[in-house]
């Protein structure tokens, strides 16, 4: 189970880097699409699955951007982590809107408060609404493509256990 599990988060981890490519007009060329498959492995597999999905997809998009921030994308793929893994709590509980607005709120208005001390205040203005809209695409087509691929997910596991 374990190398399945594996192969999982690397092919998610692959689609963050496909949609990483795909960026929303800010200020700071990082934000992107790559945020959704760290949420389908949150809902899928787990917190933990979906926060190591997240941080490693960040670090991908950040790569492709021509790390923008610098070493501060260390930081954004810790929050990236924390967020996921707890909005794959909440999605684990039923808890599908609230950990939605979690995400978005979280994403996009509390994870860049640091940089109000980092860089300036109007750093922290100029990218609230670019975040905002990333965050929405993002849970949105997650929201869409969880139930879809979770029974795709269950179907593979089901004809695994009866094989052995």
């Amino acid at each position: 189970m374990k190398g399945k599990m594996v192969s999982w988060l690397a092919m998610l981890t692959a689609l963050s880097a496909v949609f990483a490519a795909i960026k929303i007009p800010a200020i700071v060329g990082s934000v992107a699409l790559d945020v959704f498959p760290a949420l389908l492995a949150a809902a899928l597999f787990g917190g933990g699955a979906g926060a190591i999905v997240g941080a490693f997809g960040h670090l991908i998009s950040a790569l492709l951007g021509g790390f923008p921030l610098g070493p501060m994308h260390f930081l954004i793929a810790l929050e990236m982590a924390a967020l996921v893994w707890i909005f794959g709590i909440l999605y684990k509980n039923n808890k599908k809107g609230s950990a939605s607005a979690v995400f978005i709120l979280g994403n996009s208005f509390v994870a860049p408060l640091p940089f109000i001390y980092l860089m300036n205040i109007g750093f922290y203005l100029a990218i609230v609404p670019s975040l905002l809209i990333g965050s929405i695409i993002n849970i949105t087509i997650a929201l869409v493509a969880i139930p879809r691929i979770s029974s795709m997910v269950t179907n593979v596991s089901s004809k695994q256990d009866v094989k052995q």
